[in-house]
């Protein structure tokens, strides 16, 4: 009987994750529009391994996502002039006639270092707050109802914060994440005396 409900869980936990991947392969093939800043952090971190042109730049994002998603033109090319008036990026040397590549400039450079920094300790918190509440069961401490809405709290917010991609969205978010990583560090020292 036990092994009979481990096989329709097993079962049931695969229609699920089929489920979510084919869900997740239609959003990605029709979804009118990508998180704000996701398509300049992508094409400047591409810039940053080597100068590309803006097809080159679209194949290399659609190679990434397996051909889920490839930016159109209408995001890529007003970007990258965007970009060059920004003085973060600049025309490389013309190695192909009619091929025009673009490089990130010292000040892309700083530009791509600082978002990046910030993104990682905003995926640092939200990955060691999901590892601390993982696998927590009713009766062993706080429960899985909180857990899963703690969870999901911070899942929400890390989308929120890819798509509304400001620095100061990033300040608060990293503000508040430091304050919670405080209290439930003394909540824990509390526990240890």
């Amino acid at each position: 009987m036990e092994e009979e409900n481990q096989a329709d869980e097993s079962f049931e936990l695969e229609k699920l994750n089929h489920r979510r991947r084919r869900f997740m392969k239609h959003w990605m093939r029709h979804a009118a529009m990508v998180p704000k800043g996701f398509v300049r952090y992508q094409l400047l971190k591409k810039l940053n391994e080597k100068p590309m042109s803006g097809s080159e730049i679209m194949s290399e994002l659609q190679n990434e996502t397996k051909g889920y998603w490839r930016p159109s033109p209408g995001s890529i090319y007003p970007l990258l002039a965007w970009l060059q008036d920004q003085n973060l990026i600049k025309e490389a040397e013309k190695t192909e006639p009619g091929i025009r590549r673009y490089l990130l400039t010292d000040e892309g450079k700083t530009f791509l270092e600082s978002e990046t920094k910030s993104r990682d300790e905003i995926n640092k918190h939200m990955e060691n707050f999901g590892n601390m509440w993982y696998g927590l069961r009713e009766g062993h401490g706080l429960g899985r109802k909180l857990a899963r809405d703690f969870l999901r709290a911070s899942r929400d917010l890390h989308h929120e914060l890819r798509r509304e991609h400001s620095k100061e969205a990033l300040e608060e978010a990293k503000n508040a994440l430091e304050e919670v990583t405080k209290q439930i560090r003394e909540i824990t020292k509390k526990l240890q005396t």
